[in-house]
């Protein structure tokens, strides 16, 4: 059983750098050929993929949010970290970490929510 848990502060401020931590357990993220994604979803809006990192580090990024997002990892504590930079109202959303082995997401985090707010 993989399972992924979401972390990171609920509350930032506009303009400030938003990270957020998925520690994975059951399953190494640098295991081939899995992928790992943030997607997050705005209330009353679907889903909304951000990024993904590949077992070898590789990483993949929504054309709308490259500019602002970056996926990083800790492979000894096998985790994956979202920075998201620049965050403003809009950003205010509940954010989840999936495994993808392929064109589909397997296992999800519960999700955390993130409230943007000065």
């Amino acid at each position: 059983q993989v399972l992924l848990q979401e972390s990171g502060p609920g509350l930032v401020k506009p303009s400030q750098t938003l990270s957020l931590t998925c520690t994975v357990s059951g399953g190494s993220i640098t295991t081939a050929y899995y992928s790992w994604s943030w997607i997050r979803q705005v209330p009353g809006k679907g889903l909304e993929w951000m990024g993904t990192v590949a077992y070898s580090g590789i990483t993949n990024y929504s054309p709308s949010l490259k500019s602002r997002t970056s996926i990083s990892r800790d492979t000894s504590k096998n985790q994956f970290i979202l920075h998201l930079s620049s965050v403003t109202l809009e950003d205010t959303a509940r954010y989840y970490c999936a495994r993808r082995p392929g064109f589909m997401y397997d296992y999800w985090g519960q999700g955390t929510q993130v409230t943007v707010s000065s």
